[in-house]
């Protein structure tokens, strides 16, 4: 008989279980489903509507956690975590997300990665199709990452760091102030990302002016059981675009972390990262369905 059991998320007791059961799994290449840091990066941000986060469902087989099926951001999206040996699950988990997971005008799509057969197997049989897919870049430490930082700029001092000038360098580098006007002076998002378990203030980067502004943001959320430097966000602000800031903010991130351990870093899927000497490893595949 079998002793596995779903039940839904419970935001309040269940985060640190489910990021060490990302943990347990990770793979290089996801293959198993996104790293812990992933997850804890889009709940400690305000961009992601964390009001639906009860549909998330888990799987559990005498305690041991061996699938999840959540949303990111858009809350459409849906990914799967599956532990290896549970690949039987996939048709449960992916049954459970066409019912159950949260739409936007009755659309849902699927986030799929390379290796994760079993998942696109049962999306198939549900009618799912890839409709399209894109190459992640990851930097190996077994390479050498050394960008200089340009003149008239310094890394500012971990025990330096001001949340205040780090949320409006976000605000200007995700050019919201284009969009959306001049930053309003609140910086309530940064202090509730700070309170996360796993930020890793003293290693993100920032870099600053001779003037004292922030120009130049790198987070880090260092994840010593998989040696590996996840690395979000990145932004740089417009006016100081193409001088090379943010390779020497990933640099600085090379240097401070290969001697903590770290193996690899996460980069994204633009084309810098490649440029820079990144090299594509998470294939993302999406697969929609017309419900």
């Amino acid at each position: 008989m079998s002793n596995i059991i779903s039940r839904n998320f419970r935001v309040l007791c269940d985060f640190m279980d489910i990021y060490q059961f990302m943990a347990d799994i990770y793979e290089k290449d996801w293959r198993n489903g996104v790293p812990a840091p992933f997850l804890e990066y889009a709940l400690s941000s305000d961009w992601m509507n964390k009001s639906l986060t009860h549909h998330w469902k888990i799987w559990e087989d005498n305690g041991c956690m061996a699938g999840f099926v959540f949303y990111e951001n858009p809350v459409h999206d849906v990914y799967f975590s599956l532990r290896p040996g549970y690949e039987n699950l996939a048709d449960e988990m992916v049954t459970y997300a066409v019912s159950s997971m949260p739409r936007v005008d009755g659309y849902l799509r699927f986030v799929i990665f390379g290796g994760q057969d079993a998942i696109k197997e049962a999306a198939a049989k549900a009618g799912f199709r890839q409709s399209f897919d894109y190459m992640y870049k990851v930097f190996d430490f077994g390479q050498s990452l050394n960008y200089p930082l340009p003149d008239g700029f310094h890394f500012v001092k971990p025990e330096n760091f001001s949340v205040e000038k780090t949320v409006e360098c976000c605000w200007k580098g995700f050019d919201h102030e284009k969009e959306e006007g001049i930053w309003d002076g609140n910086a309530e998002a940064g202090y509730y990302m700070l309170m996360s378990p796993h930020m890793c203030k003293e290693n993100s980067v920032i870099i600053e002016n001779d003037d004292g502004e922030y120009v130049c943001y790198a987070g880090m959320w260092w994840t010593p059981q998989n040696h590996l430097a996840y690395m979000e966000p990145l932004c740089t602000i417009p006016k100081y675009r193409n001088k090379g800031l943010a390779s020497a903010a990933l640099s600085e991130h090379y240097r401070r972390l290969k001697p903590l351990g770290a193996t690899h870093m996460t980069g994204g899927g633009n084309i810098f990262y490649e440029k820079i000497g990144f090299k594509p490893l998470v294939h993302w595949t999406f697969w929609e369905k017309n419900l």
